[in-house]
């Protein structure tokens, strides 16, 4: 049963959420959802939304993603396909590669790996640009 996270009706946002995975907890395998999922623990497979992926301060996920929206502030390594936008917070750290139309870094965010931007249809040529971001320290 999807339901609405409490700070988005202050922000207006309409997405369902279908749930998380809370810190503590290992996955290993395929999930599939169809709502926003926010993910806090340990996962190693493949994560599939229709709508929003959110990797938590806690999150240590090695695989895939696919999802309309990825917001990282933990942990990811491997190869995220987004329809809409990937968004790297100031602790997140990405290594790998992005497939998506947009890609925000915070600063303090890490990107070590290549970036493939789509066009806004399918059929238009990629272009890809390899980006090495280093934190402090």
């Amino acid at each position: 049963m999807a339901w609405k996270w409490p700070s988005a009706a202050k922000s207006g946002a309409t997405e369902e959420w279908t749930g998380f995975i809370d810190q503590g907890v290992t996955l290993e395998g395929t999930l599939t959802v169809t709502g926003t999922f926010r993910i806090d623990g340990h996962v190693k497979g493949n994560i599939i939304s229709e709508q929003t992926v959110i990797l938590g301060d806690g999150a240590k996920v090695e695989g895939q993603i696919e999802g309309n929206r990825v917001v990282i502030s933990g942990r990811f390594d491997g190869v995220i396909f987004a329809k809409g936008r990937v968004e790297i917070e100031a602790k997140g750290v990405v290594t790998g590669e992005v497939h998506s139309p947009c890609m925000v870094i915070d600063p303090g965010g890490i990107f070590d790996g290549r970036c493939h931007m789509l066009g806004s249809s399918e059929t238009a040529s990629t272009v890809t640009i390899p980006i090495r971001a280093a934190g402090n320290g």
